[in-house]
C-alpha cells in the first residue's frame, strides 16, 4: 500500500531543525520561548532539547538574568544554546586568485586554515592535490579525526568551474567529478555549491552581532566579473543560485558610448568590473593626465595593477580621478537598484575596493556617492563582507554546517539511519 504523510523520524528531524534555527537567530533561549515560538508544547520541546543535550548537540548555559530587580515567581527559565563544539566543519573554497582550506566551530570561528595563491597557470591536478595535503594536515595537526566532523563544504567561484574540470549545463555545474576525486580520499559528507552563495551564508550566519531580526541581504561580490545573491527569511532565492553573475547585464548607464558583446549599452561588465575600468585608465594614460601612474608603470600599460590604480587615485592624478570617480558613481547607481529592486536590509559588499579590497577610504566614498544619489537610506544599508581573504574557506564551511547540521536537524547520517532500525 502506498504510503502517505510525514514520517516520525521527518516529524523529529523538522522540529529538531527548528529549535536550532531558534537558537541561532536568537542565541540562548528558554525551552519556553522555543515552546511558544514553535507552537509546540513544553513537554514535547523539553523531549526534544533532552535528547539533544544529552547527544552533545545542544547545552544548557545557566539561568535568564532579569533585568528588573524583582523576579517573578514560579519555575525559573534555564537558558540553552548550540553546543558551537559538538562538531566541527572542513571548508574548501576556490577563488580566482586564492584556494582556501581551514576548520571551523558551528559558529564559524577559526581554528585552522591554509591557503594557495594561484594564478591563470595554476592547473587543476594543482588544486587538487592542496585539497587532499590541506585536509591530512588540518585533521592531523589538531589531532581530530573524521568522525569530528560535519563534513567537507566545496564552495567554488564560478569563473573557476572550467578550470578544475567542472560541467555545466544550462548554467547548473556539475560536480561529480571532483567528489569522485575527493571521496578517494575520505568518506565524510561533502556538500558542494556557488562560492558566492557560501560566502552569502557565511555573513548571515558567521557576523557576530547581526542581530535576531536580519531576515534578507543582498550580497555582492566582486571579482574579474560581479556576481549578486538575494536572500529571503535567511535562505537564497533559489532562482539566483545557478545565475549570480546575472548582475553583470544589468544597465547602468545607458548613455554609455560602449556597446557590450551581448548588444547591451552601459551594462555592469563593459563599466564597472576590473577589465572595464583598466580599459578605460588605459586609455587615459599618459605622462599629462596620469603622471604618477606614468612614473610608477615606467610608462608601461602592461605594467598598471590594481594597487597602482588606488595609488594613482590617492595621488589624483588627473584621468585616473576621472575614471574612477565615473566607477563610484556607477557602482552607486547599481546598489541603488539592487536596493530598490530586493529590498533587503543589508547591502554586503565582498571585496570591494580599488588599492585593496575593503579600503575604508573606497568604502566611504562609495557611501557617500550613494547617500547623494540614492539617499541616506539606502547608504545605510551597504556594509563590507566580515569574511576576510584569509579565511574564505568560511564560504564552504557556512554550507556544510547549514546542509548538514542545521537543515537536518543535527541529525550525522549514521544517526539517521540508526533511527530507521529502531
Amino acid at each position: 500500500m502506498e504510503q502517505h504523510g510525514i514520517s516520525k523520524l521527518d516529524l523529529k528531524r523538522r522540529n529538531r531543525m527548528q529549535v536550532l534555527k531558534i537558537l541561532k537567530q536568537r542565541g540562548p533561549t528558554s525551552r519556553i520561548d522555543i515552546a511558544a515560538a514553535l507552537e509546540l508544547t513544553r513537554a514535547a520541546v523539553t523531549i526534544i532539547t533532552n535528547e539533544m543535550i544529552d547527544q552533545g548537540i545542544i547545552a544548557e548555559i545557566g539561568e535568564y538574568k532579569h533585568i528588573s530587580e524583582k523576579a517573578p515567581r514560579g519555575r525559573k527559565k534555564i537558558l540553552i544554546d548550540i553546543n558551537n563544539h559538538y562538531k566541527f566543519a572542513l571548508g574548501m573554497t576556490v577563488e580566482e586568485n586564492l584556494v582556501s582550506v581551514g576548520l571551523s566551530t558551528l559558529s564559524g570561528d577559526v581554528l585552522d586554515k591554509r591557503n594557495l595563491k594561484i594564478s591563470e597557470l595554476t592547473d587543476k591536478k594543482t588544486i587538487y592535490s592542496f585539497f587532499v595535503k590541506s585536509m591530512n594536515e588540518v585533521l592531523s595537526d589538531n589531532c581530530l579525526d573524521q568522525s569530528s566532523l560535519l563534513g567537507i563544504g566545496f564552495a567554488i567561484y564560478p569563473s573557476m568551474y572550467q578550470r578544475i574540470d567542472i560541467a555545466t549545463t544550462g548554467g547548473k555545474p556539475d560536480f561529480s567529478r571532483l567528489q569522485r576525486f575527493m571521496s578517494s580520499y575520505t568518506s565524510l559528507p561533502m556538500v558542494f555549491d556557488n562560492s558566492v552563495k557560501g560566502t552569502a551564508m557565511a555573513n548571515i550566519d558567521f557576523r557576530k552581532n547581526s542581530g535576531p531580526n536580519r531576515r534578507n541581504i543582498a550580497f555582492l561580490q566582486y571579482g574579474k566579473s560581479l556576481n549578486f545573491v538575494f536572500t529571503n527569511l535567511n535562505e537564497p532565492i533559489v532562482a539566483y543560485d545557478n545565475r549570480t553573475d546575472f548582475v553583470n547585464k544589468m544597465i547602468i548607464d545607458p548613455r554609455s558610448e560602449k556597446v557590450c558583446e551581448c548588444g547591451r549599452r552601459g551594462c555592469v561588465e563593459n563599466e564597472i568590473a576590473p577589465a572595464a575600468v583598466l580599459k578605460k585608465i588605459k586609455r587615459n594614460f599618459s605622462k599629462e593626465q596620469t603622471p604618477f601612474l606614468w612614473q610608477a608603470a615606467k610608462g608601461e600599460p602592461s605594467a598598471i595593477t590594481r594597487e597602482l590604480i588606488g595609488a594613482a587615485y590617492g595621488k589624483r592624478d588627473a584621468g585616473v580621478t576621472e575614471v574612477i570617480d565615473n566607477v563610484f558613481m556607477l557602482t552607486a547607481v547599481l546598489i541603488n537598484n539592487l536596493y530598490f529592486s530586493t529590498n533587503p536590509q543589508k547591502i554586503v559588499l565582498h571585496k570591494f575596493g580599488f588599492s585593496a579590497p575593503g579600503t575604508p577610504l573606497d568604502f566611504e566614498r562609495l557611501k557617500k556617492t550613494i547617500a547623494e544619489i540614492g539617499g541616506e537610506t539606502v547608504a545605510d544599508s551597504v556594509t563590507l563582507s566580515c569574511i576576510e581573504d584569509k579565511h574564505h574557506f568560511l564560504s564552504g564551511c557556512a554550507l556544510a554546517i547549514r546542509e548538514l547540521f542545521y537543515n537536518c536537524g543535527g541529525y550525522s547520517a549514521d544517526a539517521e539511519e540508526n533511527s530507521h532500525h529502531e
